[in-house]
């Protein structure tokens, strides 16, 4: 049974009444609880928002929240608050003395290691509660809801629809489709038959008359020259250079720095000049040194 806006607002507003007396029956039990562990009288009325109230903002984050870490998160807290407020109220039913806060301070169970426990667990609460509770606010409020797909389902949905309503309001059926009989072509008329019926005789090719060539069109084609090669050359395509010899090598040097003093016989410039490799210049200077010091008296 489906309800209308009347029936799920009543429904709200009865489940809110039923949460609020439940907060109420457990208030009194953690106000009780609070003031056995040495909170004043505000801090002991505010307790049970501490506690309860965290539980209802861990079900809102849970509600919320569409990411799976995050709502497993949330409800990993609402279970854990949920847990503790049975355990303060169930203690506050054991021990009559907190009805009428005549139990010594700090003092909720006879037995001592449970009454550590107990009180651990009232006093970490709080602090519990701040940090849960700002994690949960920080989640819901970076949470960004995913795109709804159901738009391009409900288009495809109603563009079928809309097909099949227009195939089935058709009241005439397609008519069959037309077949063209195929065009025969004539039989072909033999040639010969063709020239003899003819009036007159079929004119002869005629051949193209030659082209003259005149000196301005000879001059132009003579000057299309072709392009040179803007790249580098490849090896393959160099022309070789012959190697000289070491000899043909000294007599150019003697040759070249004929007139040159002997402090400008150096290998660098003998390289310029002769156009040899480093080491050939180096061995050139020392041989041409080695030549004027054996003439120079």
């Amino acid at each position: 049974m489906n309800l209308n806006r009347k029936g799920k607002a009543l429904l709200v507003l009865a489940l809110v009444g039923v949460v609020g007396m439940a907060f109420r029956v457990s208030w009194n039990a953690l106000r009780d609880v609070a003031s056995a562990i040495g909170a004043d009288s505000t801090a002991a009325t505010l307790y049970p928002f501490v506690v309860d109230g965290l539980m209802a903002l861990a079900l809102l984050a849970t509600l919320v929240l569409t990411d799976e870490g995050d709502k497993r998160f949330a409800l990993k807290v609402l279970g854990t608050y949920t847990l503790a407020s049975l355990v303060l109220n169930y203690v506050h039913g054991l021990v009559p003395e907190l009805h009428g806060a005549s139990v010594d301070w700090g003092r909720l169970a006879d037995w001592d290691p449970a009454n550590y426990a107990l009180v651990l667990l009232a006093t970490s609460l709080p602090v519990g509660s701040i940090y849960f509770g700002s994690d949960l606010v920080a989640k819901v409020l970076h949470h960004r809801p995913a795109p709804i797909p159901t738009l391009v389902a409900n288009a495809e949905e109603s563009t079928e629809t809309m097909r099949n309503r227009s195939t089935a309001d058709l009241t005439v059926s397609t008519p069959a489709p037309i077949t063209v009989a195929p065009l025969r072509m004539p039989a072909p008329v033999a040639v010969d038959f063709l020239k003899s019926a003819l009036p007159f005789k079929p004119v002869r090719a005629i051949a193209p008359a030659p082209v003259k060539v005149t000196a301005k069109r000879a001059a132009a084609a003579a000057s299309i020259r072709p392009r040179r090669a803007t790249g580098t050359v490849p090896v393959v395509a160099r022309s070789a250079r012959p190697k000289r010899t070491p000899a043909q090598l000294l007599d150019e040097a003697r040759t070249v720095t004929a007139g040159w003093p002997a402090a400008k016989v150096t290998a660098e410039g003998i390289r310029r000049e002769v156009h040899t490799s480093p080491a050939n210049a180096r061995m050139l200077r020392d041989t041409l040194l080695a030549e004027r010091a054996a003439t120079t008296p």
